[in-house]
């Protein structure tokens, strides 16, 4: 017989009851996720007001990669200007190297000129310059891919502001990258550009080096090695696997795939620990970055980086100091941008903007 009739409630309202206490249980457990995530929130939009304020002081170079990552994840027309400003710029840089690319010297004399103006400020920056001089016209090759690719980003490639491009791609055409990308005394301190340059170059259909260049990499740093690295090129491994999968993306214009860099997210998170405590907030952020690129938002590895980024604003500031506590704005830009980027993340990416029918 049923003993329904010793229960105070009828059957339907016990499982209401119980499904009202489930829901309640999850509610309390989310809660305080969703109150981290409105702290990182806010910790992002304070830096970036503190960098909105100052954008217009700040170079042609240093807005362009502020306005450009800003654009990639919010899809603001505000950040337009900036890159219709850089578009100009950047065509009439092109011209300049197509018509210069007539002269068969010309390569050889910009590279050199590139180097003898490389910075010199720090010893990373006097060892890239050091081994460019060692590379004859790489040092122009290098700097005539950025410029095509961004504009290949704007979508300005097929337009009649760059006539004659095809020139500067015959050009990249014959260049030994292979023997450059693949190099390990170039791997050991030019990692990321490394992995920029590979993808730049598979983009534009010039060639297809990437399996040669991660084959390259994990020679250059075995599973495991990180333990024996010194501090720099312990660096450079990490800002080479982000680079990885930043460029992949095409710079925050689209979703990568997680199993194709699985064995970097792996990476990641198994030394999280270690990234948390010897890694600069730049590399942290582009840790994380790689991440949220990959989808995976809810991985606990952005929840530790997203407190290490916040934990570390200077109140005075309002902006994340350098390692030596400089809180100059210009040399902080890209350090700020990606930890902005990193505490906002809206979940959703733009590409461009198409400048293509702006009339550059």
């Amino acid at each position: 017989m049923s003993d329904r009739r010793h229960s105070p409630w009828p059957r339907s309202a016990f499982w209401y009851a119980w499904l009202l206490l489930l829901l309640l249980l999850v509610g309390c457990a989310a809660a305080p996720a969703e109150s981290e995530r409105e702290r990182h929130r806010e910790a992002g939009l304070a830096i970036q007001a503190v960098y909105e304020e100052a954008l217009p002081q700040l170079s042609m170079a240093k807005r362009r990669h502020y306005a450009q990552r800003l654009y990639r994840i919010t899809g603001e027309p505000r950040y337009r200007v900036i890159a219709h400003e850089h578009g100009r710029l950047l065509v009439q840089q092109l011209r300049e190297d197509i018509e210069g690319l007539a002269d068969p010297d010309h390569a050889t004399v910009r590279s050199r000129q590139i180097v003898e103006g490389y910075p010199q400020r720090t010893a990373k920056q006097r060892a890239r310059r050091a081994m460019l001089a060692e590379w004859g016209e790489i040092a122009f090759a290098r700097q005539l891919l950025f410029r095509l690719v961004q504009a290949d980003y704007y979508g300005l490639l097929g337009a009649s502001a760059i006539e004659g491009h095809q020139r500067a791609l015959d050009y990249l055409t014959g260049v030994a990258w292979e023997y450059f990308l693949t190099d390990a005394d170039v791997m050991a301190i030019y990692a990321a550009q490394v992995a920029n340059q590979v993808h730049f170059l598979h983009q534009l259909g010039i060639a297809d080096l990437r399996d040669e260049v991660v084959a390259a990499f994990r020679r250059q740093y075995p599973g495991g090695s990180a333990a024996g690295l010194g501090e720099a090129e312990y660096h450079n491994k990490l800002y080479g696997m982000t680079h990885l999968v930043i460029a992949s993306s095409r710079y925050y214009q689209r979703w990568v795939d997680p199993q194709e860099y699985a064995w970097v997210l792996e990476s990641f998170a198994e030394d999280i620990d270690r990234i948390l405590a010897h890694a600069t907030k730049d590399i942290q952020a582009e840790v994380a970055l790689s991440f949220l690129l990959a989808g995976q938002e809810v991985h606990p590895a952005v929840g530790r980086i997203r407190d290490s980024l916040v934990a570390a604003i200077d109140p005075q500031a309002g902006i994340i100091p350098s390692t030596a506590g400089s809180t100059d704005l210009a040399r902080g830009e890209h350090r700020n941008v990606l930890a902005i980027m990193v505490l906002r993340w809206p979940g959703r990416l733009y590409p461009g903007p198409d400048l293509s029918l702006m009339g550059l």
